[in-house]
Parts: structure tokens; sequence; C-alpha cells
């Protein structure tokens, strides 16, 4: 049999509200055990320490904490269905999403798979409390009442194709339901599997059954093949994990906690009682769980036993074990049994057993099974050849094996062999804090459930110390992007980022600066900076930082290198000031240019449109493909050339004023321009010196200071032209082609419309004066809102924000001067995923980073609280009554102010519909939004809306009649059904009758 890993999972025991509790919860060898919570039933009525008739021998049993506590808009039901759902569908849910996300899985990248889901489910007591009151019954009634819809509702809810089971086996039911998942996995009917079980107790009934059968004990404990066992304590639980098989677990890198070789069931048959053990039977499904495995019993470390504290049973199980595992061995078989610490927790009795070896398998550590230091002599274990688990039993290196035993009562048994995951399953890491800049990610369904998972996973991430921050960045890269609400955060250590998120949970300024929104994807644009942007050891640390930009940068070099004779990489690198001299600083901006635009390309930030200034046009036409590297890098490094073999005498100035007042003074100077157009009131002149400064104590008289710019020659005016000539010539031989990305030229000042980069373009480049404005500001009204600065410091982002103060305009440069790096590349990164953008994460990180670790899984919601109030008596002619579910707060989000395109709730039309809501889903009228969607936001589905159509009708009797089909292009929010059905009202009511005649008779 080939093996199946597995990846992840989750779990909520009494006393263990999560995996690492119930662990630890198992190595104390401490229990879940207390009184029944006054929320189940009145435990004293139903009270008898003689177990007569309709009552139970104790008051005690395991019991999870707030399984009433359930976050339905994570998963966009409404507050009545929510209601109406059994509580086991509702923990397993929840249960199943925070498995796949330990696993390294985001739960929405299996939309559309055939993964399989098989739950192990037996209590049907909501079913028979809410479906006897027939005039009740709802759609959401039954829905949330049948065995089939535990798993079904994980699988509707990730849109998930493969085999989705209920198993019902009795207390075997979640290992029946693992073997069936394994079974899917070898088979290939399945890639992915998810698997476990789930009980809660609501009723006394089964406990006054157990009372019944003498199975009950009356302290409400299981105590496993003790000298103290009396009997069966029942417990609550759930528990699910993501079964992979071992090949493909391997392959892709994920942590695997321990590994099934091999899994068997059968069924006693007829035995010697419908509900009692057979010997036989359980010896069968051990041996060929073992032959299926492959594994010698001998190998077997230890057994995690049904156990269930019975005279009877746990004298079967002692034989049955013995005869397997316990013959032929030099040190007697160790043998456990989880249910001392939970009590049985029948269906979901196999998976609790599952978890505990697997962890006890990656801890390569036993813990000690309670009860246990007193055994039961009746069993004589050792001449069986096993032995209790006493103390803490360490594996020792090397493979272990483990067994698992599941046995239900109606005499369905199951069992497992389980191994020690493989050495070496994973590649290693950064030794050290200090890792590459990251960006650590998560998301959620809402603002609120935002900060809460900061905060949990701050407090999850302070107690992994010095552990290398990138991989586990990577790992919230992959596991924590895919819900609406999005933060994102740069840091090099993991003590920064934990300091970083408690900062934005305790600052509501760092919150909203570290979170996102986006509605959607927006575009990108790439602005392109000029020269004067140049200083000596530009972008040094980002070189020394990020592989993608040392390569880009080379490949930049290598194209200038022949054409140059020189090295500008080395020439950037060294912190030479010969940077600023003109056949320098334009090929070495160029090359800056071009290697942050593929950077940013390798990490999936593609630009939906470029612009260049001035000499930033070069790097902005190769990234749209309009120029190739080399064209490029010959038509750059001649002009750079061209340009410093000109003479001297020439400069620039800045002046804040429009060019149109500037244009009578340039008039009187034929060797001045008007060089460059950055805004309303940025205007640069470019000329002869002497000439310039005639113009500036002008402008001084005036009041205008202008300022004079660091720059060798006059560019873009007519002292260029001495050049152009020799310039055209080299242009002529480029091989020009229409841009594949949107091109705003500078030289034109608009977008380019089909044409091509020749060479008569780039000539005019050189004296023609720069449109910055009007470039961008097209480029703007054409739709991208995130606009990346391209070079080595911020130039234009001020030009750009003089130009529009848009709030809605981000504006984002990894290059911002000396020390920017990888950290400034990341905060871009980060910003640009919190607006919309997926960034391709790998190319943020180096193969050994690309590892998964486990994170904590996602923090639900537990201010919503949904539970049945059952009134029972314990006297003849019982009544049983059930009060309405209860949500507490359960609120869509803040009603926002009425817009264009939102209505006002002052009208009828309003409160009929948010009444119908309020009515139909189980919203309060005034927590719904009214930009509130009615599938993704409100869970409302096709049965909801028509259910909906009704009330709205009854409410509004004055509408014009409508179809389903004409209501459903409006359901695209709250706010757009009450427009619809105002125009139908206004319809109905017809044009406005005249009266005037009947009011003058009246008068």
């Amino acid at each position: 049999m080939s093996a199946v890993a597995i990846v992840g999972l989750d779990c909520r025991f009494p006393g263990a509200p999560d995996p690492a509790a119930y662990w630890d919860l198992l190595m104390r060898a401490a229990d879940g055990v207390d009184e029944v919570p006054s929320q189940r039933w009145d435990a004293a009525a139903f009270h008898d320490p003689d177990g007569g008739p309709g009552r139970t021998n104790t008051t005690r049993g395991g019991f999870v904490d707030d399984p009433d506590a359930f976050d339905h808009e994570f998963f966009a039901l409404s507050p009545r269905e929510a209601g109406a759902m059994d509580p086991q569908q509702r923990l397993f849910l929840q249960t199943v999403w925070r498995a796949l996300e330990d696993a390294g899985i985001p739960p929405q990248r299996l939309s559309d798979s055939t993964t399989g889901v098989y739950a192990g489910i037996m209590a049907s007591e909501w079913g028979q409390l809410h479906l006897s009151r027939y005039e009740e019954i709802t759609a959401h009634t039954g829905a949330g009442s049948g065995y089939c819809m535990v798993p079904n509702r994980i699988s509707y809810h990730l849109n998930l194709k493969g085999p989705s089971l209920a198993v019902d086996t009795a207390c075997s039911s979640s290992l029946v339901a693992v073997h069936l998942a394994v079974n899917a996995l070898l088979s290939r009917e399945v890639d992915h599997a998810v698997a476990g079980g789930v009980n809660l107790q609501l009723t006394p009934a089964l406990g006054i059954f157990y009372t019944a059968t003498g199975l009950s004990a009356p302290d409400g404990r299981c105590k496993p093949f003790s000298a103290q066992a009396d009997g069966i304590g029942r417990g609550d639980g759930v528990g699910a994990v993501v079964l992979r098989r071992l090949d493909d677990a391997l392959a892709d890198g994920q942590q695997i906690y321990a590994v099934i070789r091999g899994t068997a069931v059968n069924q006693d048959g007829r035995s010697n009682g419908l509900t009692a053990p057979s010997r036989w039977a359980q010896q069968e499904v051990l041996a060929a769980a073992l032959r299926r495995a492959d594994v010698d019993p001998a190998q077997v470390a230890f057994v995690e036993a049904h156990g269930t504290g019975t005279a009877l049973g746990d004298m079967i199980e002692t034989r049955a074990l013995g005869h397997v595992y316990g013959s032929g061995r030099a040190k007697p078989c160790a043998v456990g049994s989880v249910k001392g610490n939970l009590g049985h927790t029948e269906a979901a009795a196999g998976i609790a057993g599952l978890i505990k070896v697997a962890l006890s398998l990656q801890h390569r550590i036993v813990p000690v099974s309670p009860f246990a230091t007193r055994e039961s002599r009746k069993l004589g274990l050792a001449e069986h050849g096993l032995k209790l688990i006493k103390s803490p039993l360490r594996l020792p290196p090397g493979p272990q094996s483990a067994g698992l035993s599941s046995f239900g009562m109606g005499g369905t048994n199951a069992h497992a062999v389980l191994e020690t995951a493989p050495v070496g399953d994973h590649r290693p890491v950064h030794i050290g804090d200090t890792s590459p800049p990251t960006v650590f990610t998560l998301s959620a369904n809402n603002s609120e459930g935002l900060r809460r998972n900061i905060e949990a996973q701050a407090a999850a991430l302070s107690r992994r110390g010095h552990e290398p921050l990138a991989p586990l960045a990577w790992t919230s890269n992959q596991v924590k992007t895919g819900l609406p609400h999005r933060f994102a955060v740069a840091a090099r250590t993991t003590s920064e980022l934990v300091r970083r998120l408690n900062g934005a949970v305790a600052d509501a300024e760092e919150f909203s600066a570290l979170t996102g929104h986006p509605e959607g994807p927006h575009q990108v644009a790439f602005l392109f900076t000029g020269q004067g942007a140049q200083f000596p050891g530009m972008t040094k640390p980002l070189y020394e930082d990020c592989a993608s930009y040392r390569r880009h940068l080379g490949d930049a070099d290598d194209a200038l290198r022949p054409h140059l004779g020189r090295s500008v990489r080395d020439l950037i690198l060294s912190g030479d000031e010969r940077v600023h001299r003109t056949d320098n600083a334009q090929p070495a901006l160029f090359a800056v240019g071009y290697a942050m635009a593929r950077t940013l390309i390798d990490l999936g930030i593609g630009p939906t449109a470029v612009l260049g200034h001035s000499i930033g046009e070069f790097a902005a036409a190769v990234t749209a493909d309009a120029l190739c590297l080399d064209d490029a890098a010959r038509l750059v490094a001649a002009r750079g050339s061209l340009m410093q073999q000109l003479p001297d005498g020439g400069g620039m100035i800045s002046v804040r004023a429009a060019a149109g007042d500037l244009a009578e003074l340039v008039a009187d100077e034929p060797l001045v321009d008007i060089a460059v157009h950055n805004g309303p009131q940025a205007t640069v002149l470019s000329g002869d010196i002497e000439a310039l400064e005639r113009i500036a104590r002008t402008l001084r008289e005036r009041g205008v200071e202008p300022t004079a710019l660091r720059v060798s020659h006059a560019f873009h005016s007519t002292l260029m032209q001495p050049m152009l000539a020799a310039f055209g010539r080299v242009a002529s031989a480029c091989r020009p082609r229409p841009p594949q990305v949107p091109f705003y030229s500078t030289v034109r000042g608009r977008a380019l419309d089909d044409e091509a980069l020749d060479g008569g373009y780039w000539t005019d480049h050189v004296d023609h004066p720069v449109h910055f404005a009007d470039s961008v500001t097209d480029l703007i009204k054409d739709g991208p809102r995130l606009l990346v600065e391209i070079g080595p410091r911020r130039v234009l982002a001020p030009l750009v924000r003089r130009l529009r103060a848009a709030d809605d305009l981000v504006l984002l440069a990894p290059g911002t001067g000396e020390t920017a790096g990888g950290q400034e590349l990341a905060e871009t990164v980060a910003a640009l995923f919190r607006s919309g953008v997926t960034p391709r994460w790998e190319a943020l990180y180096d193969a050994d980073d690309r590892t998964y670790q486990r994170l904590r899984p996602y923090e639900f919601n537990t201010r919503h609280r949904f539970w049945h109030g059952v009134k029972v008596s314990a006297g003849e002619g019982a009544e049983s009554g059930l009060a309405a579910w209860e949500s507490i707060s359960p609120a869509v989000c803040a009603a926002p102010a009425a817009s264009a395109d939102q209505p006002s709730r002052d009208d009828p039309v309003t409160d009929a519909v948010l009444g119908a809501i309020a009515a139909t889903g189980g919203y309060a009228p005034d927590e719904i939004a009214l930009r509130a969607r009615f599938y993704e936001d409100l869970g409302f589905d096709s049965v909801t809306i028509m259910q909906l159509k009704t009330k709205v009708e009854t409410a509004l009797p004055e509408l014009a009649e409508f179809s389903v089909q004409q209501l459903l292009p409006h359901l695209a929010s709250v706010g757009a059904l009450i427009v619809f059905l105002r125009e139908h009202t206004a319809e109905a009511a017809g044009p406005p009758r005249d009266t005037s005649a009947k009011e003058g008779r009246a008068s």
C-alpha cells in the first residue's frame, strides 16, 4: 500500500480549543471533564445516582467551550440560516478551514477541484429537536439538520467537486471517514482529502441510554484499562485532518505530521449481540491494516486503543491487541487511550485518537494515559504483551510506527497504522533571525476580522523567538491572501514583524496605513524618472538585497558596455561623482530604470501603462516592448555621448509659473526655450546661461524665485541642434515597433496610438519640450490609479500630486534615495498588494526560503452566538419547546450615508425592503448596509430571494407586477434593489391624474 501524509489538522476538544492546547492537555495528563453546562440541559433534573427510567447516573462529561459561537459573516450566511444550522455543521466548517490553512493550502485554491470531504457524525439531536415541530420547519431548518450537510457545507462553501460523504458507523465514524479518504487518494479519485468527525451533546438522551445499558460512568469519566474503570463518560469534540498522497506532499514541500501507512475497516457480523464487541473481528481488522501497511506488529511502538473503560469492551480489546501486537515482542507494546482525557467523543473519537497519534509521532513522545497508574489486574495486560503508558514514552531516532483503533457500537471496526514523517521532507532555511526583506500578509472578511487576526498572529509569532522570517512570510503569502480585506507589512526579522503587528493593532492610523479593501484589481502605471535623479552609489542597497535587480542591472550593463567601452554598473555601485556627467548619467539612469522595472515585472507587477520623463522614456519604451534592450542601449549611449560633446554654456532653471506667463520673456531670448511642462505652475526653461540669468533677474523683480538645475547642458532646447544630425543617423538604425503596453509620450503630450518609436521620434525627443503634465493627466484619465515611480529617488511623485491631489491615487516608489534597498522594494510590493495587486510572491524569496511553515490558522469571530433553547421537564408528559435562535450583534456593516447611487432610507420602499431583508435573513434593519450584496454579504440564495420577493410584494401592494427574471439583475446590492422597486412603484402609480375639477367642485 502506498502512503498518505497528514499535512494539516485542527481540532476542538473539552479543555482544548486548538491543537496546541490539545497537545498541552495530553502532555499534562489533564482532562476536560466538568459539570454539564446549563446551556445544554438541566443536569440535576435528569440525574439519578441509581439510574432510574429516563435518568442519567451522572451530571458530568466533556464539553467544548462556546459551541454556540459562529462567524456567520465569514461564511456569508445570514443569521437566520446560521441559527438554523446544527452547531456540528458550524464547528466542522470552521475546523476544516483552519486545518486547510494549517496544511499551507489557501482554501480558495481548492475551488473547482476534486477534493473529497469525509465527515464522521452520529448525533442527530439537533434534527430531533427542530424537525418535530412541523409548523416551524423552514428551508433553513431542513438543511440545517441533515447529516449529509456536515460535509456538504464544506464542499459548497469551497466549491469542491469531489466526494462529500457523511459517515455514521457510531463510535468509529471518523476513523472510517479517514479510511474512505485514504482509499480515495490511493485510487486517485481525489488529490486532496479532508476527513474528520464532530460530536456535540445537546440532550441527555444518549447518556440515559448508556445508563440504562449499564455503560455510564457515574463520575462522567472514561478510565481505559484501569482498575477504576466503571463505564463511559461522554465527550464533545471536532477534528479534521488534511490528507495527500505522500509523494505529492513531498513534491510540494508541505510539512507532514505523520504518514498513514495502512487502514482497514470490517464488521463484527452476527456476534454475541448487536452492541457487543467481537474480539475476532477486532483481531482481523488490526491484522488487515498491518498487512496493507506492510508493517510487522513487533515494529509498532505504541497503540492508541479504543479504550472506552467498560469492563467488556476493555477485556475484549486487550485480548485482540495482545493477539496481534503483544506476541513475539522483546518488550511489551505500549497502549493508551485519549478517552481518559476527553471522555468518549463518539463520532469524533477516531479523529481525536488520530490527531493524538500524529502529534505524538511528530514530537516523538507519547503522553501519559490518565488512570494508567492503576491498571486493571483482571485484564492481564502484561500476560498479553501489553503495558499502559504510565510515564511519557520517548520514541528513539529513526522511523517509528503506531497503531490506532476505533470501534463502532454497531460492530463497524477501523484500524490504522501510522509512521513518523520522512526525514528531510522540506528544504533548509536560513540560520539566524535576519532574512532578506519580506512581506508578511494577512486577509480577512472584514476590517474587524483583520484586526483580530493581526493580533492573533502577533501573539503566536512572539513565541517563535528568532526564527527566520522569510519562510514565515512566504507561507503567509501563499495561505493568507485570499480574503477581501488585506494587510501587508514589510520586515526583515520576526521580532520586527511582531512589533509592526502590535503597532497596527494599537494604532488606528498605522492599522489604516497597512490595510486595504480593494474592490477589484487596479491598473498599475510605471513612471520613469529623467536626468537629475542620479546620485553616486544609487540603488547600491537594492543591488545587495535583491538578486532579481542584480541580474537585470547586469543585463543592462552588458547591453551598454559595447557602446560605452566601460561598465556603467561598476560606475553606479562605486559611488563615483562622475555619474553626474551626461555621458554617464543617461546610461546609468536607463540601466537603473530598466532593472527596477524588470524586477517589478518578475514580481508579477507588470504595468498597464508607461510614461517616461525625458531620458526615462528609453527604459519605458523597452518595458513597453517598443524597443529592444540592445537598440535602446545604443541610442542612450549615443545620446549621452553626443550631448556631452556639445559646447559648455547651457543651463536650465525651474520656475513656479505657467508656461504662458513666461512666453513673452522667452520670446525675447532666442537662445532660450520652454523645455519642460511639469504642471500648470511648474515650468523649466533651458538655453544659454547668460540669457537664463537675464530672465531670472526679471522673475525675481516680479517676486518669483527661479531654481537653477544641476545640469551640464541646455537639454530640450535649440542648443541641442548641433547633435541632431549625428544622433538621427544612429536613431534611424533602430528597429521600432508599436508599444505593446499603452505608452504615454512626453514628447507628444498624449498616449501614442499604434505609433512606432522610430528614428524621427527619438530625434525630436532631444530638442522638443517635455510635456509631462499633459501626458500624465491623459494617463490618469484613462484609468490607472496605482503609479509606481521607477528611478533612484522620488522626483515625479510630487509633480503628480500637484497635478491631481485625488485620494484615489496611490503613488509608490521602490527607489527613495541613498538608503533605499530591499526594504523599500518590499514596502512597494506590500502597498500594491493592499491596493488589489496579486504579486508573484516567489520572486521575492530565495529558493531555500520558499518553505511552508505552520502559521496560526484563521481566528474566527466569537461574538456572534447561535443556540436553541429547549424547555425540558423531567416529569411525565414532558413538554419541549424551541426558543428562537439568538445572534449577538449580527451586523453586516455600518450603514453608509446616502449618495448618488445609494437611495435615502427615509421612504416606504426602503422601509419595506429593509424590513423584508431583516425578516428573511434575521438582521436588524438598522444594521443592513445599503451597499451590502445579497449573496456575498447577506448570505442570501435562490430560496431566500424568493422569500424576499414575496415579503416585499406583501409590504408594497402598490408595486407593479414583476418577475424573478426582472428582479435578478438588480440584486447587486440592497440599494440597487430599492432603486428598481421605486421605479416599479412609480410605474404602477401611472401618470399624475388631473384632479383640479374635483377639487373645484369640492370647494
